[in-house]
């Protein structure tokens, strides 16, 4: 496809940033065109990053631009239209998450994208964030042993303030079927299913601690059990600090980490029993201080937890121009999918 891809944004909202600002300085894109419903968040965010067009109408952008990739960055009860339309176009598709809002809905965007020969690749960013590929390198390598624990829990104060709990203007995240809790509950199950990828068992506790109409809910208690593997998914949004942490338990040892505040701890044998403890707490505490070093530093230059996802889009990228498999494929999207179609069935409620 030559060494740069003609590449458009659909949608100017807050994720909008990572992803212009990774295209304005990629080698591998050109940023042919924006496009939004508004025509002044078009014009700037086309004037800010370097696009050469703007367009209103995603439909006229298709037609006259004809991109080789298009991210879809708009509120996700838009995704599905979206996406088919760019399918039928003959254009690849990289789609902000939750990629649509049932796993039938997203097995037929998939049988389209097939069809039509494209690529359809939903953000999974947090996976290919550097301490979680850290904790990847550890399971892949055997240091952890044999997976048997996964938890991963985000702790965020949805109900407080912000885009979510302005009831005069609703969210449309309210309309999908776990509301609030579906827009983080892709990263949830993606990252449950990179450690453990299939369950024979799911049940959920969905809750709306906090009352009211607005919230569908505001809490997900839940487990998943695969063979002798237990997956625990948790979102609250009464609970802080403020936290996105994984960890992962094996046969010989476990790691965690915090994606908003990053840090790797690892107990895995190093020297025997009698040491092993002793190495751990030093390296332990020796990561925990570089760590907090280059997390104030983040905080100094206003970087975000989405390192990840710049990372996930030059991968993809430098795949599609050579013809490499995406990073994210057919099957990690569709066990993240499935998860979450399992975790909002009435039959495993608690």
């Amino acid at each position: 496809m030559g060494t740069k891809l003609k590449s458009a944004v659909i949608g100017t909202g807050a994720i909008s940033k990572e992803h212009l600002t990774f295209l304005s300085k990629s080698e591998q894109a050109n940023l042919v065109s924006v496009c939004d419903l508004s025509r002044a968040s078009a014009k700037y965010a086309a004037q800010r990053f370097g696009a050469t067009s703007i367009y209103t109408d995603y439909r006229s952008m298709l037609v006259d631009v004809k991109p080789d990739i298009v991210h879809i960055l708009t509120p996700p009860h838009t995704h599905k239209q979206i996406t088919k339309d760019c399918l039928a176009a003959g254009v690849n598709v990289f789609c902000e998450k939750p990629i649509a809002p049932t796993y039938d809905e997203f097995q037929e965007l998939w049988h389209l994208a097939k069809s039509n020969r494209c690529w359809l690749v939903e953000n999974q960013n947090y996976c290919f964030n550097e301490k979680i590929l850290a904790i990847s390198n550890l399971v892949e390598t055997g240091m952890l042993g044999e997976i048997q624990e996964v938890e991963v829990r985000i702790a965020l104060p949805v109900r407080d303030g912000g885009v979510f709990a302005d009831e005069n203007l609703p969210h449309p995240i309210h309309q999908l079927p776990a509301g609030v809790v579906h827009d983080f509950i892709t990263h949830l199950c993606s990252l449950v299913v990179r450690f453990i990828p299939d369950f024979e068992r799911v049940s959920a506790a969905w809750s709306n601690h906090g009352g009211g109409e607005l919230f569908k809910y505001d809490d997900l208690d839940a487990i998943a059990i695969g063979n002798s593997a237990h997956a625990r998914i948790r979102f609250s949004s009464h609970t802080s600090p403020q936290t996105f942490s994984v960890i992962v338990r094996g046969s010989e040892g476990y790691a965690e980490t915090d994606l908003f505040q990053p840090y790797l701890r690892c107990v895995i044998p190093r020297a025997g029993k009698v040491l092993s403890p002793i190495i751990n707490h030093f390296m332990n505490g020796w990561d925990l201080i570089g760590s907090t070093f280059t997390n104030f530093r983040n905080k100094i230059m206003q970087k975000t937890p989405y390192e990840g996802l710049h990372r996930l889009l030059d991968i993809t990228y430098e795949a599609l121009i050579e013809g490499k498999n995406p990073p994210i494929s057919f099957e990690d999207m569709e066990r993240t999918n499935r998860l979450v179609n399992e975790l909002l069935l009435e039959t495993g409620r608690f």
